[in-house]
């Protein structure tokens, strides 16, 4: 999956692999010359794995989405965590004496993009963002008494619908750019960076220095992995009743910065993400959490009672939640909606230059036949003839999207009411064109916008259906969209790295097909796990879903227009969709050793509305490993995204038996509240059994104790 700069989430690409061309020769020519036929690349076992590493990415996705809407890609770790799991199998029936197949590159690049098919639809399914905008809890967030937010614009979540949605939208990417594949990986020779990287490094697994150090990194994230689930266990017990407990809310910088959340609240999903994201990245969060809970919400806080009333709830949008939340909208509107015209204007651009498209495109160099030695020459002919060996009929592509058409323009009424069959139909004529601008810009820069034509088409839609059903329409409108774009460049990006690892283009397509009916289910169930255990949607909550207020809040907009903000929110939002337009402008126009230093607008977005806990875990996590970088390069090149995935995936793993224990209403034993006490005297635990309060205050303040009482569902001692 690509660099996903979006409202929903913002999904970062892990660093990429800075191979150079030798060694991507080296690693073929080292490679076992016999390739098997693409029925054979597609094997019982690789689909078991991928199940299995799907629904973990699955539950990963989902949690951060849920929580912080910052994705990172775990492209590497899906590809590393497969070659772990087939050796591991295919060797230890070797010393039972079984005969097995051996285990191929092929078989590892399918494994590969059906984990990436499966846990992608948990991103871009919407269960974080537009399709839990359509719930209750939302609505009442925002308030019945707003304009434009009526109660009829509520479809709670159901397994069902659900997952109905995702067999009717989610194939339909997959077969819209099918016939393009020669012209986008052959003819224009995109380079789409992160199915190169995957791809180099999926080949370096099967040499045999690459094995010995795919092993010692596989050791690496179980090490890392077995600490993280330990921590996440241990926290566990301390984590009490309510959101006010345990290590997720430790001030560490003092109860006065704990108020404006800045404070390491100690999760290892978060450092993970610091060591996979770009510094400028991680560096951008913190400058945007400082900028918004170190100045501005306090400034904007001091005239309460001036712009807005001052007995407003704290998540009232005719107050200080409005100016959090349509500010970070205005960020995330700007910065997409830049980078949309941008790799639009340079698609175009380079499409419409036929003669200069070899030396203008960021392709993958390559030397001219009479440089190569012959055995390169032969090399580069061999992947031609296998990606172009083992054709898809541009008529099973044709059919399968037509049919899919019919369907779903028939079907999505049925779920969606507002959402008329006409409208439907519009959106899939339009899609195959914005699917292949999409699958372009993210070949030329790894950067893909599925979230962004996403919001255009929720405006577009909740704009021409009005009052009367808008919300939901534009909603869901938005999933057609984002869904169809997104599934497009995904699939091209996984023909890339088959086309790279001699892998046959009908395994990658029918891979792709297979993750993507996992995912059709798996996601789904997987997020019914987060909904059944937890308090999705509570903005004091750990899951806050914060998307899904943005979402709802973008169709309301399409409708109602500006008129309810809070006093001068708007002249606001107009400022900050400029700034994050200039800042984009000067980060292209600026030479890149300064221009590496800019600041990323959408990510400084991200925290303006959730917080600036999760901003100080990655900027954590980015220290160490500029601190890696700096004592042992190529320790950390090597071995920095084994251990981040490895701190992800314990954590994640822990919200299973975290979830179960949740749903038969287990809860922890003790709640560590760090809070302010009159006395030195403990809060004393209730007559029935509760969770014991170990209660570490440091000052008097009446409010705050009245807080900790609520929080922790504690009486007052007589």
């Amino acid at each position: 999956m690509g660099t996903e700069s979006s409202a929903a989430s913002v999904e970062i690409s892990e660093p990429l692999l800075h191979d150079s061309d030798d060694k991507i020769k080296a690693v073929d020519s080292d490679s076992d010359d016999r390739i098997p036929e693409w029925k054979d690349q597609i094997t019982i076992r690789g689909l078991v794995v991928s199940a299995v590493l799907g629904s973990l990415f699955c539950i990963i996705t989902h949690k951060l989405n849920l929580t912080v809407g910052i994705i990172p890609s775990l492209n590497v770790a899906a590809g590393l965590l497969g070659f772990f799991f087939v050796k591991s199998w295919t060797g230890l029936l070797g010393k039972l004496g079984f005969s097995v197949a051996p285990f191929t590159r092929q078989e590892n690049t399918v494994i590969q993009t059906c984990v990436v098919a499966c846990y992608g639809l948990a991103f871009s399914g919407g269960f974080g963002s537009y399709l839990i905008a359509m719930d209750e809890r939302t609505y009442n967030l925002i308030g019945s008494d707003y304009p434009g937010n009526r109660a009829e614009d509520v479809i709670n979540p159901s397994l069902w619908w659900m997952s109905g949605f995702m067999f009717v939208v989610s194939f339909l990417g997959i077969f819209c750019l099918v016939p393009l594949r020669k012209v986008m990986v052959l003819d224009y020779k995109l380079t789409y960076p992160s199915g190169t990287a995957t791809a180099m490094l999926i080949n370096s697994f099967h040499t045999k220095s690459g094995a010995e150090l795919a092993g010692k990194q596989v050791h690496a994230l179980g090490k890392y992995l077995s600490m993280s689930l330990i921590w996440s266990c241990f926290k566990w017990f301390f984590s009490g009743v309510g959101d006010s407990c345990g290590f997720d809310n430790f001030p560490s910088f003092g109860l006065a910065l704990f108020k404006n959340t800045f404070y390491f609240d100690f999760s290892p999903t978060y450092v993970g993400c610091g060591l996979i994201c770009p510094h400028i990245v991680n560096c951008s969060v913190l400058l945007g959490a400082i900028v918004s809970w170190g100045f501005l919400w306090p400034l904007i806080s001091q005239y309460s009672g001036v712009w807005y009333p001052a007995d407003l709830g704290s998540n009232d949008f005719k107050g200080l939640y409005g100016y959090k939340v349509f500010i970070a909208i205005a960020l995330i509107l700007g910065d997409g909606l830049y980078n949309l015209i941008k790799i639009i204007a340079v698609t175009l651009k380079e499409i419409s230059n036929e003669s200069n498209k070899q030396s203008n495109l960021p392709v993958v160099k390559e030397a001219l036949a009479g440089d190569e030695s012959s055995e390169v020459a032969l090399e580069q002919k061999k992947r031609d003839a296998i990606f172009l060996k083992d054709r898809i009929p541009t008529w099973v592509a044709g059919a399968g999207y037509l049919g899919l058409v019919v369907i779903s323009t028939a079907t999505m009424p049925i779920i969606f009411p507002p959402l008329k069959w006409y409208l439907v139909l519009c959106s899939y004529i339009l899609a195959p064109a914005l699917a292949f601008c999409n699958s372009y810009g993210t070949g030329l820069t790894d950067w893909s916008l599925a979230s962004t034509y996403g919001k255009i088409g929720l405006f577009i839609i909740a704009s021409l259906v009005g009052s009367d059903g808008g919300v939901i329409a534009g909603l869901a409108a938005c999933g057609v969209m984002m869904s169809i774009v997104s599934t497009a460049a995904d699939l091209m990006q996984d023909f890339k790295t088959g086309y790279l690892t001699m892998s046959s283009a009908k395994s990658m397509f029918i891979s792709q097909l297979v993750g993507t009916a996992m995912g059709c289910v798996i996601a789904p169930l997987t997020f019914w796990l987060f909904w059944s255990a937890f308090d999705i949607g509570s903005p004091d909550g750990p899951y806050k879903a914060p998307y899904a207020v943005i979402f709802r809040e973008m169709a309301i907009l399409g409708i109602e227009g500006f008129s309810e903000l809070p006093k001068h929110c708007l002249a606001m939002c107009v400022g900050f969709f400029v700034a994050a337009v200039a800042i984009n402008l000067l980060r292209d126009v600026t030479p890149k050793k300064i221009s590496q230093f800019i600041p990323i607008p959408m990510a400084m977005a991200v925290p303006f509305y959730i917080g600036a806990y999760f901003a100080i875990d990655m900027f954590v996590g980015t220290v160490i490993l500029f601190i890696w970088e700096r004592v042992n390069r190529k320790d950390a090149e090597d071995y920095a995204g084994a251990v981040a995935s490895g701190l992800i995936c314990g954590d994640g793993i822990w919200t299973i038996p975290s979830a179960i224990l949740s749903i038969f209403k287990v809860n922890p034993p003790i709640c560590m509240y760090f809070g302010c006490v009159r006395s030195k005297k403990m809060y004393a635990p209730p007559p029935r059994p509760r969770p014991k309060i170990v209660s570490l205050g440091t000052y008097c303040c009446s409010q705050s104790i009245q807080r900790a009482r609520r929080a922790s569902k504690i009486p007052q001692l007589r």
